[in-house]
C-alpha cells in the first residue's frame, strides 16, 4: 500500500502501511464512517469490520495459495506482492433473500480512472453500483423502477423521445425506456421511467441463472468519465449521462439513448412470456420464439472520438449478442448520442433528436423486430398483433457480422446474401422436437424495408475447421469452413494501434480445440467486416486486454465440460503472432491491463486448485503471481492511479467473511 491509495500519514509521520495492525484497523474503520453521500445503510458494523480487517491482513497480506506459499517474490519482480487491503460493501444485499440475496451474481465490472469510481454489473441487485476507488465506499446505484437499491425510487429517467420496445409476439417489454405508448398489465402504462433489468435470477432453469437472458451484463465507461454504457438481456444497450450524478449523488442519471442490437426475448408476454423459452434451453440452444436474439452481452467502446479512413470523426460501441444461440456482433456508431448531449440544441427537430437518442428510423413508433408470428394478444384471442408494429430499427447501427457458419463471405457488398440469409434466422433447431421451425426475426440490419434503409450485414470469418486458419478464400485450405461460435462470442477491446476492433469466440468451427481472436474493422467500405482472424489453439478465448505496445494478452477459459491445462497467451495484436504461453495461471473469463503498475489481472475463477487472481507483468510477459478468491469470482478491473485491483467476491468468501456472508467486492493491491 502507498499513501497515494488514500491513506493519510500517522502524527509521528509512520505510514500506514508501515503502521501496527491495530492502527491500521483504527484508520481504515474511520474512513469507513466517513463519506457524505455515501450508501451506508447497509455496510458492515465498524467493529465487525476490524475483526474481518485483522484476520485478512494477518492471513493474506502477501498472498497465498497454490504456487505461493507466502509469496516472498512469487514468480519473482521482488517486489511485494498482491494481497487484500479492503472489501467494499455491496448496497443492499443479504443472505436471506429479501429483498434481494446474497451478492452471488454479476458480470463486468469498470473503473473510471478520471472520477476515481468502480462500477459492476450486479444482477441480483438489479443495478450498477458505483463506488469510490478511494475510499472503497458506494456512492449511488444505477437501475431502473426494479431496483433493489432504494427500491426502484432512484429509477433513471428516460429521455422522453425514447421510444419503448416490442418483441417478435408483439408485445411491449418493460426492460427498456417506459415511455409512450408503453402499456402493460400489471406494469401499467407510461412513467418516462427506465424500466430496469431482468437481473440473474429472472429464469428456474440451470440453477437460478439462465445465462443468456440475464441483465446487466457488459460495460463500460468513456474515457472522459461522462458517460456509461451497459448491455441488457433485452438485446439492447442503454446510454446513461452520469454527468448529473457526477455533481450530486442523490440524481439518478439520464438515460439518453436504449439502443436495440436485435429481438428482446418476450420476458412480459401474455399469457407465458418466456416461459417456453426456459423450457427450450434445457433442450437445444433456445429454440423457441419467445428467446429472441437473447441478452446484449459484452461491449467494447473506442473510449472516445476516433478518425475514420475518410477522416471523419465517430464514437463507436460494439456488442455481442445471443450467446448460445446464433451469435452475432454489432458495431453502432454513438457520435450523435454523445455530441447532443454534450453540445443540445434548444429546439431539436426530429432529424436531430434520432441523431441524439439513436431513434428508431419511424422516430415516433416503438422499437420492433416486426416479424409475422400469429401470437395471443391482450385480451386473449389469437391475432397478427405484429401489424401493429413494423420492422423499425435503431438508427445508429454501423453493421453487423453473423457467425452461422456461412461459406464464403463476401465483403465487397453491403448485405451478403449469395449463400444465407444476413441476418441469418435466429432459430437453427425447431421446438418442440419435431415442431414447426419458426423463424423469427433477427438483428437490425439487412436489406431496406418498411421504414428501414439497407443496413450492411456480413457473415463471419472463414476458417480452416482443424487449424483455424484464417481463409482468405473458400479454397486457402482444404477444410475451409465458415466461423460458428459454439460457445458464444466473448470478451472485446477496441485496439488503438489499428483502429480495429479484437474479439474473442471460445469455439469458432466444429473441433472443440480451436478458438480465436477475430480482428474486426469497423470502417470497411461495405460497413464492419473481418479482415483477419488468429487461431487458439486448446485455449477458448475469452477476455482479452490491450497491453503495452502492440501485446494484447488473451484469457483462456474453457466450457461444456471441455477443460484445456490453465493457459494465458500474449499475441501481437497487430499481426496475432504469439508472444507467450503462460500456463501459471488461465482458465479465466475476465483480464484487466492497469498501465499504472504495467501488469495484467486476470480473473481465473476454473483454476484446476480454486479460484484465483493472476498477476502478470506486461513489460517482462512474466507471471508473478496467484492470489486466491473464491467462487465466481470472474470479473477483475483496476484504478491505475493508486494500483487497486477491484475483485467482485460472491458469498462464502473467507475475505467477506461476516456474519450475513453478503458477498463483497474484494480490494487488492501490493504490499
Amino acid at each position: 500500500m502507498s499513501e497515494a491509495a488514500g491513506f493519510p500519514a500517522l502524527e509521528n509521520g509512520m505510514s500506514v502501511s508501515n503502521a501496527p495492525i491495530n492502527k491500521r484497523i483504527e484508520i481504515i474503520a474511520e474512513r469507513k464512517i466517513a463519506g457524505g453521500n455515501a450508501m451506508r445503510s447497509k455496510m458492515l458494523p465498524v467493529l465487525a469490520f476490524a475483526v474481518l480487517l485483522a484476520s485478512v491482513f494477518f492471513e493474506i497480506s502477501c498472498g497465498t495459495g497454490p504456487g505461493n506459499v507466502n509469496c516472498p517474490v512469487c514468480g519473482t519482480n521482488q517486489n511485494g506482492s498482491v494481497g487484500l487491503i479492503d472489501v467494499m460493501i455491496v448496497p443492499e444485499h443479504n443472505v436471506n433473500g429479501e429483498p434481494g440475496g446474497p451478492f452471488n451474481i454479476f458480470d463486468i465490472s469498470w473503473v473510471d480512472p478520471v472520477n476515481r469510481l468502480f462500477s459492476v454489473t450486479d444482477r441480483i441487485g438489479l443495478d450498477v453500483p458505483v463506488f469510490s476507488s478511494v475510499t472503497n465506499i458506494a456512492l449511488f446505484a444505477i437501475g431502473g423502477d426494479n431496483s433493489v437499491a432504494e427500491a426502484g425510487n432512484n429509477a433513471s429517467v428516460c429521455d422522453p423521445n425514447i421510444p419503448p420496445t416490442t418483441t417478435a409476439q408483439g408485445n411491449f417489454t418493460r426492460f427498456g425506456c417506459k415511455n409512450a405508448p408503453f402499456r402493460l398489465p400489471g406494469f401499467f402504462g407510461p412513467n418516462g421511467h427506465f424500466g430496469g433489468w431482468m437481473g440473474g435470477q429472472c429464469c428456474a432453469s440451470r440453477a437460478n441463472n439462465l445465462n443468456p437472458l440475464t441483465g446487466p451484463n457488459g460495460l463500460e465507461v468513456s474515457a472522459d468519465g461522462n458517460f456509461m454504457f451497459v448491455g441488457s438481456g433485452s438485446s439492447s444497450m442503454a446510454i446513461f449521462d452520469l454527468r448529473p450524478t457526477l455533481m450530486n449523488n442523490a440524481i439518478a442519471p439520464p438515460v439518453i439513448a436504449n439502443i436495440l442490437t436485435g429481438t428482446s426475448p418476450d420476458y412480459d408476454g401474455i399469457p407465458n412470456g418466456i416461459t417456453n423459452c426456459e423450457a427450450s434451453a434445457n433442450g437445444r440452444a433456445f429454440g423457441d420464439p419467445t428467446c429472441g436474439d437473447l441478452r446484449g452481452d459484452e461491449l467494447g467502446t473506442t473510449g472516445g472520438f476516433v478518425n475514420a479512413p475518410d477522416g471523419s470523426s465517430h464514437f463507436l460501441v460494439g456488442i455481442i449478442n445471443g450467446d448460445p444461440g446464433q451469435p452475432f456482433f454489432t458495431v453502432i456508431d454513438v457520435s450523435g448520442v454523445i455530441n447532443g448531449a454534450l453540445t443540445p440544441i434548444v429546439e431539436p427537430s426530429l432529424a436531430q433528436l434520432q441523431l441524439e437518442h439513436c431513434l428508431p428510423y419511424n422516430a415516433t413508433a416503438p422499437y420492433s423486430p416486426g416479424g409475422a408470428n400469429n401470437s395471443l394478444i391482450g385480451d386473449g384471442s389469437t391475432g397478427n398483433p405484429n401489424a401493429n408494429f413494423p420492422k423499425n430499427y435503431s438508427s445508429c447501427i454501423v453493421g453487423q457480422i453473423y457467425y452461422d457458419n456461412t461459406i464464403p463471405t463476401n465483403s465487397s457488398v453491403v448485405v451478403d446474401e449469395a449463400v444465407n440469409p444476413c441476418p441469418f434466422p435466429t432459430l437453427e433447431f425447431p421446438f418442440p422436437p419435431g415442431g414447426t421451425r419458426n423463424a423469427v426475426p433477427t438483428g437490425q440490419s439487412g436489406d431496406a424495408v418498411g421504414p428501414n434503409p439497407t443496413v450492411p450485414c456480413h457473415h463471419g470469418p472463414m476458417l480452416s475447421n482443424s487449424t483455424g486458419q484464417f481463409c482468405a478464400t473458400a479454397t486457402s485450405f482444404p477444410d475451409c469452413t465458415g466461423a460458428v461460435a459454439l460457445a458464444g462470442l466473448g470478451g472485446l477491446a477496441f485496439n488503438p494501434k489499428t483502429g480495429h476492433f479484437l474479439l474473442t469466440n471460445s469455439n469458432s468451427t466444429f473441433n472443440v480445440t480451436v478458438g480465436s481472436v477475430d480482428e474486426i474493422d469497423p470502417f470497411g467500405p461495405t460497413g464492419p467486416v473481418v479482415v483477419n482472424s488468429f487461431p487458439m489453439l486448446s485455449c477458448m478465448p475469452t477476455g482479452l486486454a490491450v497491453g503495452p505496445g502492440t501485446d494484447v494478452l488473451v484469457g483462456c477459459a474453457d466450457h461444456d465440460g471441455r477443460a484445456f491445462a490453465p493457459t494465458s497467451i500474449i499475441i501481437n495484436g497487430t499481426t496475432g503472432a504469439i508472444l507467450t504461453t503462460i500456463n501459471n495461471v488461465g482458465s479465466v473469463d475476465e483480464v484487466w491491463f492497469n498501465p499504472g503498475d504495467n501488469r495484467y489481472y486476470l480473473a481465473a475463477r476454473d483454476m484446476p486448485t480454486g479460484p484465483v487472481l493472476g498477476v502478470i507483468d506486461a513489460k517482462t510477459r512474466q507471471w508473478l503471481q496467484n492470489v486466491p478468491t473464491n467462487g465466481n469470482a470472474h470479473s477483475v478491473s483496476a484504478d491505475f492511479n493508486n494500483n487497486h485491483i477491484f475483485v467482485p467476491l460472491p458469498s462464502g468468501s473467507a475475505n467477506c467473511q461476516s456474519a450475513q456472508q453478503d458477498g463483497c467486492v474484494g480490494v487488492f493491491a501490493r504490499d
